[in-house]
Parts: C-alpha cells; structure tokens; sequence
C-alpha cells in the first residue's frame, strides 16, 4: 500500500529550480524563439592627442604662467659663484717641476738665488742647503787658489775666471778666491768686475760648475773679492777641508 504525502495532492515530489523560468523571461515572440542577445560594442583604441603644434607653444607658455608674480630684483638671493674644483693637473705640475729642478740640480744646470747690496753680493744654486752658504759666507771653507783681475778689461779678466774656474774644476780644487777689486779706480765709482762677476758664474758654462758665491771676509779682500764653491767632479771623491772656525 503506497504512502500518502501528508503535504496533500498538489505538492511536489522533488526540487524544480526551472519552475518559475517562463515567468523570469517573460512571454515568447510571435514566432516562438527567444529574442537574440544584444551584440556587446566592440572595444575600440584609445586615441591619443595629437601633439601641440609649434605655433601653439608661445600660447601654452602664457597660459602656463598666467598669474605668477615677478620677483623684486632687490629680493632675489645673489648665490656666490661655486668655486672650481682644484685639478689634479697643478699638483701633477709642481710635482714635475721639482724634479725637473732636482735633475737640474744634480746635472749642474739651475737657476740661482742672488741676493746684492752695494758691499756683498751671494748667490746658491737653487735647491742648495743654505747652510752651505752660511758657511761659505763666514769663510769656512778654506780657499785653494786665488785669481787677481786688477788692471784686465771686461772681456779679459771674464777670459781669466773662465780658465781659472775649469782648470780649478780640473785639479779638484773646491774653494776659489776671485780677486776683482771695489771699483774705486772705475771712471764712475763703480765695481764693474765685481758685477760682472755675478753674471758670468750663473750663466753658460761657468753657471753649470759652481755651487754657491759670496763676498769675502775681510781678511781675504772684503767686498772686493768673491769666494766661489765648484761642483765635485764625479771621478773626484778627496775629502773637503774646512776651517775649524772663521777667523774674526
């Protein structure tokens, strides 16, 4: 005997979750189809705006900076000029001209520190210790030879220093006196030899062979004649004999 729904005749026997879909869609077309779908629009490119024209550029600027305000010229800030930058190149250069002066200095080609008053005149190769000079100066180093210019000309008496000094060089003297007077025999009262002097033992051939020049202590001729200190000789390696102390 067959069971009897107690939910009575009309209800269901099993979920129906199409029964309201007639209702949901509505009612049909006369030709009995479903009405077909609406094409979705294609999707389209962006379009990207066209460049301003060159002629537009002037207008765009003026609309840029419509309303700016200038500023005083009294209130704008005047910002020092950024200093440059230091190049290695000046240190690569003061670098390279000390040891070009050292090679100078040790192949006897240098420029001289001259100092010249009315009674003394000395001069070092630059780069020289100054304590050399000093020495020098107050007669420490004994003198080997001497060569007398009185009574020569110019042009003799620089003939003169020149064999004196490379014949001194020779025979491995190191200290020369040069004899040239104070200039009171000159027409105008002035040392001439004595300036000459000067020039002819910094310059040229005489120039690469001394070392250092002074005016002399009293006892050797005061300011009328001139210490001069040569360069060793390479093959010459005989000590060098000083003073123990100027005489006074």
């Amino acid at each position: 005997m067959a069971r009897r729904d107690p939910r009575g005749d009309d209800a269901q026997p099993f979920n129906s979750p199409f029964r309201d879909l007639g209702r949901r869609l509505g009612p049909l077309p006369a030709s009995g189809k479903p009405a077909p779908r609406a094409a979705r629009p294609a999707a389209t490119t962006p379009v990207s705006p066209a460049p301003p024209r060159a002629e537009d550029d002037d207008e765009l600027f003026r609309v840029a900076v419509r309303g700016a305000v200038p500023i005083p010229p009294s209130s704008r800030d005047r910002t020092a000029p950024v200093p440059p930058r230091a190049s290695p190149k000046g240190q690569v250069r003061e670098d390279a001209a000390a040891l070009a002066e050292l090679a100078d200095l040790v192949a006897g080609v240098a420029s001289f520190d001259i100092s010249d008053t009315d009674e003394h005149v000395e001069g070092m190769v630059v780069g020289l210790d100054p304590r050399v000079l000093r020495r020098l100066r107050a007669g420490e180093f004994a003198h080997q030879a001497h060569l007398d210019l009185h009574g020569m000309t110019a042009e003799e008496a620089k003939h003169a220093v020149r064999e004196f000094v490379l014949h001194s060089m020779v025979v491995g003297r190191r200290c020369v006196l040069v004899v040239h007077g104070r200039g009171r025999n000159s027409p105008d009262q002035r040392p001439v030899l004595k300036d000459r002097l000067k020039s002819w033992l910094t310059r040229g051939e005489l120039g690469r062979r001394v070392l250092a020049f002074s005016s002399a202590r009293s006892y050797d001729g005061g300011s009328g004649a001139t210490y001069v200190l040569l360069r060793r000789e390479r093959r010459d390696r005989r000590p060098f004999r000083t003073l123990d102390g100027a005489k006074s």
